[in-house]
């Protein structure tokens, strides 16, 4: 393939690839961007100098061509024919070495920006809160680690280098052949639209049609994604209507086969196009430069140095034709990421922040109002895909809960869905931030407290007992991933799973599946306690943990809860009034706020709230009177 040839094909993808929206971006965007490339200078400069080096070896060849051919025709000594040979060949290793160095250089900046932006997005977000989450589409937040970062990486490796070369090198092609003749050089840059304006036109079609075929695509990848989980393959088993699930992605399949089919014709007829633009300049070049040559007023040897420098000059014109639009790709890939980057974390630590106080630790709450952020405040538009964000939110949620847990002390807390319980346990671990009275840890505002000695210091054990897709033993070494094998089958074997995991070929090594769905949902919930127990947590939260196990498998996990628990300051979230009887306070929350409060036998004696949801659950189920696994809680040795 000619020069000219690859020449297309870099203009033809740029175009089609370029972002579509112009958003303005402004000096701080430049001068963030300036940041990320600090770091790199030194290889900026060299990578930018040997640029310039390969745009003047690039241009000597041609010239020193055409110098041998005039040799050849003038009948000059071999020795000068030979050593302007040598000369070239110099030249080429050289153009060839100095372009290995370049690529590697731009490589290293280029990724280099990558681990930088990554890094600096990833460790961004682990620090939004956790409304960011629930509101965010994974795929959408993912992109902006991938494909804008990916983006913006081209500013300093393929723009950059593009710009400087192909800026060095046409102003030194067109000296030397406005020097050679200047007719020819001219009538060369009349054909240069014919080269250039197909490529914007092309590249437009082709890009709308490469957008169709991405959003096929990620229909179909959302597809796979939703039916190929655990969850979602058995919805489609049970409900769902295979058949029309094959013929939908079959056809978003063939859509994008013929998309494919229409793309490749439309790129081979422009490249083929513009490989017979390529011929006719070459054709004028040797045609009119003979005419010149046959007339004596042009040397056979600038005629051959002319056709050369043609393709060094039409390289470098459409590439800073297309500058524009690559630079402004570039930017608008950076403003995505700097969108995250500007998002502002709700949950900061402070500068003086201490660690938790040595010793039993006492949970406080006092006086804690608290409403979810709004969406403007946790989110962007772009990341939930949607045209305007849900300005909803704020409102309070809890009003004025005040309780106090005593080191070593069980608080339970009960009350209709919805009431807000798992609000104040997610308070606790400082998920959210209050933003009224104050959450306390022996005494000791939450705020006040660094994020890794609150981490050390709490536990927590949801109802959905979520695992990542990795080993038994990666999974609980997230707790602790200094411990040893005989510390996780310690724990494990308190949570009552050691068995269960010594049973498996792999033992410890045993893949727990996605979201943990190769394990029942008890052993499921064990494993998480196993892990809470690795991590010896002085503050157990437990959001009702048994939720949705059945009569065995809560047997079990109440077992492995009375381990978890004994011995430490513990809120329990609960839903059945018979696990939590033997808590020293018991709190009954309606609508955000703390309505009744006392032990067991003193909510009973009241007959308010407290003794309704108990009448409800026995009357309902009178086989549920409180038995010794559901009191397990109570006889569990300290660990």
């Amino acid at each position: 393939m000619s020069s000219m040839e690859v020449t297309a094909w870099h203009q033809l993808y740029n175009s089609m690839h370029a972002q579509q929206d112009r958003r303005p971006f402004s000096k701080k965007t430049l001068r963030r961007i300036a940041s990320f490339a600090r770091p790199h200078r030194r290889r900026l400069a060299l990578f930018i100098l040997l640029s310039i080096v390969s745009a003047v070896l690039a241009v000597a060849t041609p010239v020193l061509a055409g110098r041998v051919v005039d040799a050849i025709v003038g009948g000059s000594a071999v020795t000068l024919i030979a050593q302007l040979a040598v000369l070239i060949a110099v030249i080429a290793l050289a153009e060839a070495g100095v372009g290995l160095v370049t690529r590697y250089l731009s490589a290293s900046i280029g990724e280099g920006v990558i681990v930088d932006l990554r890094t600096a997005v990833y460790d961004h977000v682990q620090r939004m809160p956790v409304a960011f989450f629930t509101r965010t589409r994974t795929g959408a937040l993912v992109s902006r680690l991938n494909n804008d970062v990916i983006g913006a990486q081209r500013a300093f490796s393929d723009i950059l280098s593009n710009v400087v070369g192909s800026f060095v090198t046409l102003v030194l092609a067109l000296a030397v052949m406005i020097s050679l003749s200047w007719q020819i050089t001219l009538l060369s840059l009349v054909l240069l639209p014919v080269f250039v304006l197909p490529a914007r036109r092309m590249g437009s079609k082709l890009a709308r049609l490469e957008r169709e075929a991405a959003d096929h695509d990620a229909a179909m990848g959302t597809q796979m994604t939703e039916r190929f989980s655990a969850a979602g393959a058995t919805l489609i088993k049970l409900f769902g209507r295979p058949s029309d699930e094959s013929a939908e992605f079959a056809r978003r399949a063939s859509r994008v086969r013929d998309i494919g089919v229409r793309t490749a014709m439309t790129q081979e007829v422009f490249i083929t196009a513009l490989t017979l633009v390529s011929a006719l300049a070459l054709a004028l070049v040797y045609g009119l430069g003979g005419f010149f040559a046959i007339g004596g007023t042009l040397e056979a040897g600038a005629v051959v140095a002319l056709a050369m420098l043609l393709t060094r000059l039409y390289a470098p014109l459409t590439s800073l034709a297309g500058a524009r639009v690559e630079v402004m790709s570039a930017l608008v890939s950076f403003d995505r990421v700097f969108e995250v980057l500007d998002l502002k974390p709700l949950i900061e630590e402070k500068p003086d922040a201490r660690t938790v106080p040595e010793g039993p630790v006492s949970v406080e709450f006092d006086g804690v109002g608290f409403g979810y952020p709004s969406a403007d405040k946790v989110s962007l538009a772009s990341l939930e895909e949607v045209a305007t964000l849900d300005t909803r939110g704020g409102e309070r949620v809890l009003h004025d809960v005040s309780f106090r847990a005593e080191p070593g002390r069980m608080v339970a807390l009960v009350g209709s869905s919805g009431a807000g319980k798992s609000t104040i346990a997610q308070l606790l671990p400082r998920l959210y931030d209050v933003d009224e009275g104050a959450v306390r840890l022996s005494g000791v505002d939450v705020r006040d407290l660094t994020a890794d000695s609150v981490r050390e210091t709490i536990g927590m054990v949801t109802q959905d007992g979520h695992l990542f897709h990795e080993s038994v033993r990666a999974n609980l070494r997230l707790a602790r991933p200094e411990a040893t094998d005989e510390e996780l089958w310690d724990a494990l074997r308190r949570a009552r799973l050691d068995d269960l995991i010594a049973a498996m070929p792999d033992g410890l090594d045993t893949i727990v599946g996605e979201r943990g769905y190769r394990l029942s949902g008890g052993e499921r919930q064990r494993l998480t306690i196993a892990r809470l127990l690795l991590a010896r947590p002085q503050v157990v939260i437990l959001d009702e943990a048994t939720a949705h196990l059945d009569s065995t498998s809560e047997a079990a996990v109440q077992a492995a809860l009375g381990e978890a628990l004994s011995g430490r300051t513990a809120v329990v979230i609960a839903h059945r009034l018979s696990t939590i009887q033997a808590a020293d306070l018991i709190l009954v929350v309606e609508a955000g706020q703390v309505v009744e409060r006392g032990t067991h036998a003193e909510l009973l004696a009241e007959g308010g709230r407290y003794a309704e949801l108990h009448r409800t659950q026995f009357d309902s189920s009178p086989t549920s009177e409180p038995n010794e696994r559901e009191l397990a809680l109570e006889s569990q040795p300290t660990p």
